[in-house]
Parts: C-alpha cells; structure tokens; sequence
C-alpha cells in the first residue's frame, strides 16, 4: 500500500522548495555530515585506529558516498519517475536503501582492504557492521529529509 504525498512529506513551505539538483546535494551534504562524524568515532574506537587516520578514512570514504549518493539517487528518481504509484512507501524506501547500501559496498569495501592494509574478506567483515546501520540509517535518514523537506516531483508527478 503506498503512502499519500502528505503521509510520506507532501509539499513543504515555499522557502524549504528545492529543484532535483539542489535537492540531491543538500540531502547528500547532510547524510555525510552525520555519516563522517559517526564513522571516524566507530573506527576509532571499534578498531583502535589513530584520531588522524580514522578520520581520514572517514573523509575518503564519504567523499566516495557523496559522490555514489549524488549518482544513485539521480538513477532512483529516474526510475521513480515511470512508476505508476507514487508516493514513497516503506518498500519503496528499503529498495532504496538496499540499492543505496548495495553500491556502496562494492566501492567502498577496496578501499578500507587498502587503508587498514588487509585483505578484502576482513575489509568486508570490517565493513558489515558500517553496512548494516548505514542500512538502517539511510531508510530513517531519506524519511525524516522527505518530513523537513517533502517529496521530490518524482514522487508526487505523473510523467506526462
């Protein structure tokens, strides 16, 4: 079942109204804002690594997030756009996430083997726990962005 635009966000005042680009980058600034800040705590922490190298990891794989989050959500709305129903459900926002969370991976996963020098099977375990609350954390993250700033066109517009 699909939420109504106003369920999901519906339209948000004029001076909180955003084109698709604009929107893609702020909601890709502030999910890695929030993301690198968590990231170089948990590396820090979790795997006893150095203030100044976990945040560098921290900041190179954000830069690649950022870069993927631009991209896929470009991909998600092109492809949100020729659905029959609109809205966003939570379906429509686990596929996301998956989607999201999916490609990230496969990127991100070489880079943290390099970084930590080991080797991808213990880049991958390493990661599993990032991967499972950045799951989590990019459905609740894409739903409270949607809340404060409504649903894109794509969401609430049939193609013509």
């Amino acid at each position: 079942m699909a939420e109504s635009p106003t369920a999901s966000g519906g339209q948000p005042p004029a001076w909180r109204r955003m084109g698709p680009r604009t929107r893609r980058v702020v909601q890709a600034v502030l999910y890695e804002t929030f993301a690198v800040i968590f990231v170089a705590l948990a590396l820090a922490l979790a795997f006893d690594e150095p203030a100044p190298s976990a945040l560098g990891l921290s900041l190179l794989t954000s830069g690649i997030a950022l870069a993927w989050n631009y991209v896929f959500n470009g991909l998600f709305e092109r492809w949100e756009r020729r659905q029959p129903v609109k809205g966003r459900s939570w379906r429509r926002r686990v596929i996301h996430g998956l989607g999201f969370e999916g490609g990230l991976a496969i990127l991100l996963i070489p880079v943290m083997a390099w970084w930590l020098q080991t080797t991808l099977w213990l880049a991958f375990l390493a990661d599993l726990g990032l991967l499972l609350f950045f799951l989590v954390y990019t459905v609740v993250f894409t739903w409270v962005f949607d809340k404060v700033f409504g649903l894109p066109q794509s969401a609430l517009q049939h193609p013509d």
